[in-house]
C-alpha cells in the first residue's frame, strides 16, 4: 500500500464530508470543495475520519492511491484554514497596484502588465510591493501565484522581478568579477 495513502484523513467538527458515486465533496467554514475520483480509488467517511483505499491493485492504481489521499487532506485543511502564497516585488520603479479585481504591475515595460484575479482567490497588497494570494484550493492559489511570478522572474545579476518571499536567487557576479 501507500504511505502515504493509507493515512487516515481526521475531519475537524466544523468540516463535512460527503462521498457521492465518483465525487468528493468537502464543506467548512471557509467555502466548498468538490473532487472527482477514479473508479479504481473507494474513498469512505468512518468515524470522523476518511479512510482511501483502492479497489485494483495495478500500477495506476497505486499512484493514485497517495495522489487522491493527498487532495482530500488539502482540501480539508483548505475549508478550515486556507492556503496563502507571498509575492515580493524587487527592483527601481516596480509595484503592484490593485483595482477591483484587477492587479496592475509595473515591471520595468513600456506598459502596465495587468493580471485578473480568478474567482476563488483574494490578493491583499502590503505596500506596493508585497503580494500576498489566499484561498481555499491549494492547486489554484499556487496557480496564480505563478502566473504572477512568471511576469517577471527574478533575474540572478541584480535579482529584479517577482519572487516568491521563502525564495532564494542564487546572484551571480558580473563581468567585472572575472578577472585576468
Amino acid at each position: 500500500m501507500s504511505r502515504i495513502g493509507r493515512l487516515p484523513i481526521k475531519i475537524p467538527d466544523a468540516v463535512k464530508v460527503d462521498v457521492k458515486d465518483n465525487l468528493v465533496i468537502v464543506e467548512g467554514i471557509r467555502g466548498r470543495l468538490v473532487q472527482d475520483i477514479k473508479d479504481s480509488i473507494n474513498v469512505k467517511v468512518e468515524n470522523g475520519s476518511v479512510i482511501v483505499d483502492r479497489v485494483l491493485n495495478d500500477k495506476k492504481a497505486k499512484a493514485y492511491h497517495g495522489l487522491y489521499r493527498s487532495l482530500i487532506f488539502n482540501m480539508v485543511k483548505g475549508v478550515t484554514e486556507g492556503f496563502s502564497k507571498s509575492l515580493t516585488i524587487n527592483g527601481i520603479g516596480y509595484r503592484v497596484e490593485q483595482q477591483g479585481n484587477s492587479l496592475f504591475l509595473s515591471l520595468g515595460y513600456s506598459t502596465q502588465f495587468e493580471y485578473v484575479i480568478p474567482d476563488g482567490i483574494s490578493v491583499k497588497l502590503d505596500g506596493n510591493t508585497k503580494i500576498s494570494v489566499e484561498g481555499i484550493d491549494k492547486f489554484k492559489v499556487g496557480q496564480v501565484a505563478a502566473e504572477i511570478r512568471s511576469l517577471k522572474k527574478p533575474e540572478p545579476y541584480k535579482g529584479k522581478g517577482i519572487k516568491y518571499d521563502n525564495e532564494v536567487i542564487r546572484r551571480k557576479v558580473g563581468k567585472s568579477g572575472v578577472k585576468k
